[in-house]
């Protein structure tokens, strides 16, 4: 007795199914890719933006504790960050604030490949931290950078590990790394806020002191 052959026939794709396919999966990534590229360096910047604003509440915390003053105007010899941080040091005074911040992985920023987070603060150095730190910051006047991104150009060259020393009249700039010429700052009215070339020379304008000393890790 012979089977009986079946209706249904398995056969192979074709060369011109196969190149079809192929095709339409090359199309498919070509409208998908640039988007996931730009929710990725959303959620970057994003994560950047909470990083600050982390910081500037344990400022906050901080200065509750301390008669109302950053660590950079309080001793070193009572907690603070005073003597050293005016030399540049940033790591002083994040120590400092070791208790009030939940890790120091919010000092990195997610875009910074210069630096390398760490989950330790017994660990912590400069090289882990992304964010410049005011020296001369204090609540009396709001509109003062406190902390941000700290990739910043002078005249086309970039900023080097530090004190620095801004007039209303430096031509400061971002560089292109990070968030593609644009960076996050804090305030120290506790805001946090992404700020174009023209919007970071504006606020250091504003900030109400003729001279902004930024210590940069």
């Amino acid at each position: 007795m012979k089977p009986r052959s079946s209706n249904q026939r398995n056969h192979a794709l074709t060369l011109v199914e196969v190149l079809v396919i192929i095709a339409i999966l090359a199309l498919v990534a070509a409208i998908l890719l640039p988007g996931l590229a730009a929710a990725k360096r959303k959620s970057a910047r994003v994560g950047c933006d909470n990083n600050l604003k982390e910081i500037g509440l344990a400022y906050r915390i901080w200065e509750g504790d301390n008669g109302d003053k950053y660590p950079m105007f309080v001793s070193v010899t009572n907690g603070g960050a005073m003597e050293l941080i005016l030399t540049g040091n940033v790591l002083v005074n994040f120590l400092a604030m070791s208790n009030e911040l939940s890790t120091p992985m919010i000092l990195h920023c997610p875009k910074d490949i210069e630096h390398i987070g760490t989950n330790s603060f017994a660990w912590l150095t400069s090289s882990n931290i992304s964010y410049f730190v005011n020296v001369d910051a204090t609540e009396a006047y709001p509109q003062m950078l406190l902390s941000g991104d700290d990739n910043f150009e002078i005249g086309g060259v970039p900023v080097k590990s530090g004190l620095l020393e801004l007039s209303t009249n430096t031509p400061i700039s971002w560089t292109a790394a990070r968030h593609k010429f644009v960076g996050n700052i804090g305030l120290a009215d506790g805001s946090v806020q992404q700020v174009t070339q023209s919007g970071l020379r504006q606020v250091v304008q504003q900030a109400g002191f003729a001279t902004n000393r930024l210590a940069i890790p």
